[in-house]
């Protein structure tokens, strides 16, 4: 059965030059599979949104439904969430969840998924905190820091209290990356090794006897591998969807602190 994991090795495909930057020391600028992988993404979504607004009609087609249902839904997600001040951060919002989005669902069909990468993922989590830590202190200035001071708990209490939020506050950009990353690994490294199951012991059976026995075992993986293919396209939605969530939640914390203290 091969390897579950191999699916997820960084391979070279164009080798460059290294360079070296000061401070930051030698970079290789190779071209591997994952960056092939998320310039597909980007340029799927590129696409699709021009295809949707170039055909924008009274009677939407299936394209300009889906393309429209992605936008409302996002637009009602950062209104409701973080309110009036919601469609400023609209577009930074609408980018993380569909980039994440076309990474999760290309690789369902490509044999590399981008966000099975912890680098990506925390690329991504880091641009969120890092917008945070920005519209937080640009808004609030150094009132920024009553988010960890809560006046709804006893005077005794807050300052434990706000430790205990500080530290989750900080863990943030952390958890941020591995719930992504964990699912999408995870998801795909159970497709991997069920399917190894149907190859294996079909390749048993084959070899008639006693190994016809494993017809049924390997009929039962197959039904497995169906049925998590089935719930990986419905989890690649949903991580998108529970990121695009939880950076509405974030910055709503800065933008709206006032209303939280």
């Amino acid at each position: 059965m091969a390897d579950p994991i191999h699916q997820f090795e960084i391979v070279k495909i164009v080798d460059l030059p290294d360079v070296t930057i000061p401070g930051l020391g030698v970079i290789d600028l190779a071209i591997t599979n994952s960056h092939v992988a998320m310039t597909i993404a980007f340029a799927v979504i590129v696409l699709f949104l021009n295809i949707v607004t170039a055909r924008a009609s009274v009677v939407p087609g299936r394209l300009q439904a889906a393309g429209e249902t992605l936008f409302g839904m996002i637009d009602g997600l950062t209104e409701s969430i973080i309110g009036h001040e919601g469609r400023k951060y609209f577009p930074f919002v609408f980018t993380i969840f569909t980039l994440i989005l076309a990474m999760n669902l290309l690789g369902m069909f490509l044999t590399f998924t981008a966000t099975a990468q912890l680098a990506v993922t925390a690329t991504f989590a880091m641009l969120t905190f890092g917008l945070v830590l920005i519209i937080g202190f640009a808004k609030n200035g150094f009132r920024f820091f009553l988010l960890f001071w809560p006046t709804g708990a006893p005077l005794v209490m807050r300052p434990i209290v706000g430790f205990i939020e500080f530290i989750a506050f900080m863990l943030r950009p952390l958890t941020l990356a591995l719930r992504l990353f964990g699912n999408m690994l995870g998801g795909h490294v159970a497709l991997k090794v069920f399917a190894g199951f149907v190859v294996s012991l079909g390749a048993l059976a084959a070899g008639g006897g006693f190994g016809l026995l494993g017809l049924p075992a390997a009929g039962l993986s197959l039904g497995m591998v169906l049925g998590l293919t089935a719930l990986e396209f419905l989890v690649a939605f949903l991580q998108a969807f529970v990121f695009a969530v939880l950076t509405c939640i974030y910055l709503n914390d800065v933008v709206n602190l006032d209303h939280a203290h």
